[in-house]
């Protein structure tokens, strides 16, 4: 019988309970999929004219151009903001109060920050402030580096901390340093349990670029709105809207799947072989 630390395992009343819940959800969500598919057969969303558009050639580029401004975007951002919150995770890790105060309070300040304005921030008052402009797409990328960085800060810091204090005891306890204790003992065990959160803010990095729309950055959404104004094709927005989405969804899977992949193929460190008596005596470890 298999148990679990998480929930208690249900009984007969339970399973049979949670089975109905499951059917009768199952059974709305297909109500729900069928009338959206309805209305938008009703209203014409899925006439030859809306999707002719995509047959063309120079469509077919626009929507790849969108593509890869949205991938340039989120490459940056997710660079910039790995750099970032490992950064502020040190610093909020420090034993210096001086050093982990101010991390601290400007990771809080760029989480409670609303993605959106800090977008608005680089782009409008990059010159006003700076005296230079900054182009749609650093605007964009800098406004995800600080907000997603600031959330990866917050990961890696609670990574570090799950590992059992243990460790880091037994590993000063041989005379390892901090550094030393947090790239050798703390950092490898903390990247498995770190990687689903990673992932998935990775994920909500890579649709955030979306926001890109509003200050005009020609990303996915932007194409997607172009092409729903055409007013020869019966003005297509939902299904442009349907194609974008379709392609957010796929490179979401892919970086999951990716991710998966590197998890079930990172190599496992094996147990470390004990060290002898007289080794321990010649390092100094042991005291006389």
């Amino acid at each position: 019988m298999s148990t679990s630390v998480l929930f208690d395992v249900p009984g007969p009343a339970g399973r049979r309970r949670n089975r109905l819940i499951g059917l009768a959800s199952v059974v709305i969500l297909t109500a729900l999929a069928g009338y959206v598919i309805y209305r938008f057969a009703v209203t014409g969303q899925f006439s030859a004219q809306k999707w002719a558009i995509f047959q063309y050639v120079a469509i077919q580029q626009l929507l790849l151009n969108g593509l890869i401004n949205t991938l340039k975007a989120a490459a940056l951002a997710t660079v910039l903001a790995l750099v970032f919150g490992a950064v502020f995770a040190a610093g909020r890790l420090s034993d210096h109060a001086w050093v982990r105060g101010p991390a601290g309070l400007v990771v809080e300040l760029f989480r409670a920050i609303p993605l959106l304005i800090l977008i608005f921030l680089f782009y409008y008052g990059s010159r006003p402030l700076f005296g230079i402009a900054l182009s749609p797409l650093w605007a964009l990328v800098f406004g995800l580096t600080l907000y997603n960085g600031s959330v990866l800060a917050e990961v890696f810091r609670a990574g570090v901390l799950a590992v059992p204090r243990g460790q880091s005891e037994a590993a000063y306890a041989l005379g390892l340093r901090k550094t030393q204790v947090m790239t050798l003992i703390l950092l490898p065990q903390a990247l498995r349990s770190m990687l689903p959160s990673i992932v998935s803010q990775l994920v909500v990095l890579l649709k955030d670029t979306a926001l890109g729309f509003i200050i005009t950055y020609e990303e996915l959404l932007f194409v997607a709105k172009q092409l729903g104004t055409q007013v020869q094709f019966g003005s297509p927005f939902i299904p442009a809207a349907i194609v974008v989405a379709v392609i957010y969804v796929g490179i979401c899977m892919a970086l999951s799947w990716f991710a998966g992949y590197l998890a079930r193929h990172r190599p496992r460190k094996s147990a470390a072989p004990p060290t002898r008596p007289e080794e321990l005596e010649t390092s100094g470890a042991v005291a006389a």
